[in-house]
Formats: structure tokens, C-alpha cells, sequence
């Protein structure tokens, strides 16, 4: 483990916490090797301090779908009546407090992974509230220089995945991500109409969703090579033991990639001394937040890996996302969903639309850069929805 700057820190006493649920019925099911989503949830967190300051966070809660109510109630009932009044030196000393304070009980539970999820959307919105009070963006309130993220086109389905690569090309993405896990035939089918339709040049990423045991890893490994893949996402469960990924590295060139389903400091730290990983791939809003992603991700960085975070929820964690890339810096790309979803767009629509580099702005306003408007959102869910 590797000594990394302290994160800043300003005094924090909260007023009020809450976390508000939105739905989007979505026109065309996203599918993944485990199940398919036919709505997207989001759960915002809204954090006030006593002078009035307020910021943003969002709870990752994307499937099942179900989950979301779940998350606010804990927030409501767990872990708004442990920091209210309390006043606390900083998002990292409260992101430790609640982790503490409700260790026993996510064993009690066995729900250690919505309490760390819940966890993790306070942190980012208090994040958020510390950038505002400081009057800078959130990227320059961790230390960051650059306010620009490169992007790529995720979670485009196995269905003619081609036609929504190229309108998410003409929107100016440079870099997409392909869903496999669904047969040797039609994985190979769907690269090759990939391929065919973006050429070359293109950056082109798989994500296999854990589908696979290690010998059909081992299998489609070389067949996958052909198509020049910039990283193979998550081919083996992420509870399998470090060996039997040391043993699918040995018999591919692809970077393997993971991290989205690794939480706490020692299974990252376990994955990193595994050695196996070129890209790591946390996800702010499911663990950690940014006091606990960010340290993670500088050790990951000393030790040469690639930080691409993962992130495929709404707009307020996915500005988040981009302004923790945006501080960590190196040559990591952000991950924005490619299907439409108006908790995302309508909250961050500069995202759906990089400039010729394949990039987005983050701007200078002050924390993740916007203020959701609530009332403006559930009119879009109900006008997308018919």
C-alpha cells in the first residue's frame, strides 16, 4: 500500500438527508448475461449542511430494480439518524463513521452490499456539498488539473448492437463497449458486425457480465483476439479465487478488466497483489464512495494499472464518476451508458455529447457542476414513458 495525499477536508455538521427514488420505464430492455432490466431505477441523495449548503449524491441501485425503495429506506431509517447534528471534519471522516457504526449490523443483515451502497451515495453527496462550500469544481477540489474526461459508449446490447454503436458515434463517441456472454455464436457475430461497422480505428471493449467459467473463458479467449479488444470485462465470477484468473491471463493477450463487484480495502489490495488485472474498474456509487475509491484507485495507479470507473446508473453518480477520474488523472475513459435513460440525460446531457476528441467538459461550476431538478425530471420520465 502506497502513502497518497490526504483528501481536503471542511468541516461538516448536516440539517437534513434525503434520498429520493425515480423510475424510468425503459422502451427497449437492457440485457445482460444475468437478467434484463425493464426499468431503470435511480435513487438521489440530496445532503444540507447547517449553513444551508447542499449537495448531491446517488446510490447505486441498478438491478433488480427492486432494490432502489430498499436503499432510501435504509438511508431514512439507518443512516440519516447517525449524522444529523453530528458534525464531522470532512466527507471521509463521516464515509468512516457510518462504515464503523453499521459494520455489525451489514453482518446481522447479510446486506452488507446495499448498506455499502447507501454508504457510498451519502459520501459522494457530501463530496459534492465540500466542492460547493469550496466554490470549485469537484475535479479540482481532489487535487485534479484537467477538467475534461475522454468517454466510451457502454451497455449496448446484443440485439444488431452495431445500429446503436453508429448513432452513438454520430453523437461523437469514439470508444464502445460490447455485452457477450450470450454464446459462442452470437458473441463472435456481434463482434464481427462491430468490427465491420467502426472500423479499425475504433477502441472496443467486452464485457462478459461474469458469464463465464474458466475453461469457456479459456475457450473463447483466443477466439476473442481477432478483434483487437482494448479489455475483456469481467469473464469469470468476481467471487472466484484470484488463481483461476492468473490462469486465464496466462492464455490471452486481452487486458482483463474488473472491480465493480470488489469491495473493501483488502480485496482490492488482494487484486492488485494478484497481479492480473490492466484495468480496474470501481464503482463510486456501489462502494466507497470517493474517500474510499479515490486512495484505491492512486495505489492502483502506482502499481501501472488503467482506472476506468464503472458506472451505469443515473446523472448524478455519473458526474461524480467523471469528476473522480477527472483527479485521478492518467489515460482512464468514462463509462456512459448508451441506451436513453432521461435520469441521465436530463441531469447531465453535456456528457451525451463529446467533442471531436471523444471527450467531455466538466466545466467550472462549482461540485459535480449541476443542480437536479426534481420536478423537471419526473416530467421527462412520464413523457419518454408515453
Amino acid at each position: 500500500m502506497t502513502d497518497a495525499p490526504p483528501l481536503p477536508a471542511l468541516s461538516i455538521t448536516l440539517a437534513r438527508l434525503e434520498a429520493v427514488v425515480f423510475r424510468y420505464p425503459v422502451t427497449t430492455p437492457v440485457r445482460t448475461s444475468f437478467g434484463v432490466m425493464h426499468d431503470r431505477p435511480a435513487v438521489f441523495v440530496r445532503a444540507e449542511d447547517a449553513d444551508g449548503a447542499v449537495g448531491w449524491g446517488e446510490i447505486w441501485c441498478n438491478f433488480p430494480a427492486c432494490g432502489a425503495e430498499h436503499r432510501a429506506r435504509l438511508l431514512d431509517t439507518v443512516m440519516a439518524p447517525l449524522l444529523l447534528g453530528q458534525a464531522f471534519a470532512g466527507p471521509a471522516q463521516a464515509w468512516a463513521t457510518l462504515t464503523e457504526r453499521t459494520a455489525v449490523l451489514a453482518i446481522q443483515s447479510g446486506e452488507q452490499g446495499p448498506i455499502a451502497q447507501t454508504i457510498a451515495g451519502i459520501d459522494l453527496a457530501l463530496w459534492d456539498l465540500s466542492a460547493r462550500r469550496a466554490g470549485q469544481p469537484l475535479y479540482r477540489h481532489l487535487g485534479g488539473t484537467r477538467g475534461s474526461v475522454p468517454v466510451y459508449a457502454s451497455g449496448i446490447n446484443p440485439d444488431q448492437p452495431e445500429r446503436m454503436a453508429l448513432r452513438r458515434r454520430d453523437e461523437g463517441y469514439r470508444a464502445f463497449k460490447l455485452k457477450i456472454g450470450f454464446g459462442q455464436e452470437r458473441d463472435l457475430a456481434n463482434l464481427d458486425a462491430m468490427r465491420r461497422a467502426l472500423g479499425d480505428d475504433a477502441e472496443l471493449m467486452a464485457d462478459a457480465n461474469q458469464s463465464w467459467t474458466l475453461a469457456e473463458a479459456q475457450r473463447m479467449a483466443p477466439l476473442l483476439a481477432p478483434y483487437a479488444l482494448r479489455w475483456l470485462e469481467e469473464p469469470l465470477r468476481a467471487d472466484r479465487p484470484w488463481s483461476d484468473w492468473q490462469a486465464l491471463k496466462a492464455c490471452t493477450g486481452i487486458a482483463l478488466a474488473a472491480g465493480e463487484n470488489i469491495a473493501g480495502d483488502e480485496d482490492f489490495d488482494a487484486a492488485l497483489r494478484a497481479d492480473v488485472l490492466s484495468v480496474l474498474q470501481p464503482d463510486a456509487a456501489k462502494w466507497g464512495g470517493i474517500s474510499a475509491c479515490l486512495p484505491v484507485i492512486r495505489r492502483a495507479q502506482a502499481a501501472g494499472l488503467r482506472y476506468c470507473p464503472h458506472y451505469l446508473g443515473a446523472g448524478v453518480g455519473l458526474l461524480a464518476s467523471a469528476h473522480l477520474l477527472a483527479a485521478a488523472g492518467g489515460d482512464g475513459l468514462l463509462e456512459v451508458d448508451a441506451n436513453d435513460n432521461p435520469l441521465r440525460t436530463e441531469v447531465a446531457p453535456a456528457l451525451r455529447h463529446p467533442g471531436e476528441d471523444g471527450r467531455v467538459n466538466l466545466g467550472e461550476a462549482p461540485g459535480i457542476g449541476v443542480e437536479p431538478d426534481l420536478g423537471r425530471i419526473s416530467e421527462a420520465i412520464r413523457v419518454a414513458a408515453g
